[in-house]
């Protein structure tokens, strides 16, 4: 598996990348935030890819890839119309995208979710709406309020990863699954093990803190972490950035 990263600073202005069906889609959307975060999901995505297929990354074949999502909202990519031999995973945060790219599960997509945040405050209310009760008792028992929010957005994150490999997204009871980081930590990779379990049992997975943000993996089957992919940003270097504040409407 390989992930990658971009800013949205570095998507193109043109949409020669695209293919017709995404141009037609960009066409479509009204609010700045959500066409720039499609852009650079959509970006992050064929570049990760066509490094993954060993493709040129000339718009030209950029535009060969197109990204469509399933009746579950989980992503697929065909290339040239045709499915491309790859399972994706993407998530975006402040203007920053992430994929994941691994070997294709088959038939069905889902066996890769990855999910993006940034560490930020998070309510006593949040925690007790959204969390189990043993996520919660592991946020409260963090002395320092700064490990209190990592860990708050970090089951968070886990919890969306999770819900992706079993194509429910948000639509499902996010204490519909639980997140264990009791794993193994402090790789020198920078990856720490962890788990989200789930009504069809564990899914094993990843995350690490890059800077502000953090990145989860959830899988549908045992991997080593992701190799990252050496032609993106740096997200231990990268800031929220919300630049459809001044223009929210395209």
């Amino acid at each position: 598996m390989w992930w990658l990263a971009h800013g949205e600073a570095h998507v193109p202005d043109n949409d020669e990348w695209l293919t017709a069906d995404e141009r037609s889609h960009v066409g479509s959307i009204r609010f700045t935030k959500r066409r720039n975060e499609y852009m650079t999901r959509r970006w992050t995505t064929k570049q990760a890819v066509s490094a993954v297929l060993d493709m040129d990354r000339s718009s030209r074949s950029l535009a060969r890839i197109e990204v469509r999502h399933r009746t579950s909202g989980a992503p697929f990519v065909l290339l040239d119309q045709e499915p491309a031999g790859v399972d994706v995973s993407m998530s975006d945060r402040s203007g920053w995208a992430v994929c994941l790219v691994g070997p294709t599960g088959g038939a069905g997509s889902g066996t890769l979710g990855i999910d993006l945040e940034v560490v930020e405050p998070r309510s006593d209310r949040f925690v007790d709406d959204f969390f189990t009760d043993a996520e919660r008792s592991h946020v409260r028992s963090l002395a320092d309020v700064d490990d209190r929010h990592e860990a708050a957005n970090l089951i968070w994150s886990a919890k969306e990863a999770g819900l992706k490999v079993r194509q429910v997204g948000l639509r499902a009871d996010t204490r519909s699954v639980e997140v264990d980081l009791s794993g193994d930590a402090f790789r020198a990779d920078g990856w720490n093990a962890m788990t989200v379990t789930g009504p069809d049992g564990p899914m094993p997975g990843w995350w690490r803190r890059d800077g502000v943000f953090l990145l989860t993996i959830a899988l549908a089957a045992p991997a080593e972490p992701p190799r990252l992919m050496p032609t993106g940003d740096d997200l231990a270097l990268a800031l929220p950035h919300h630049s459809w504040v001044d223009q929210p409407t395209c």
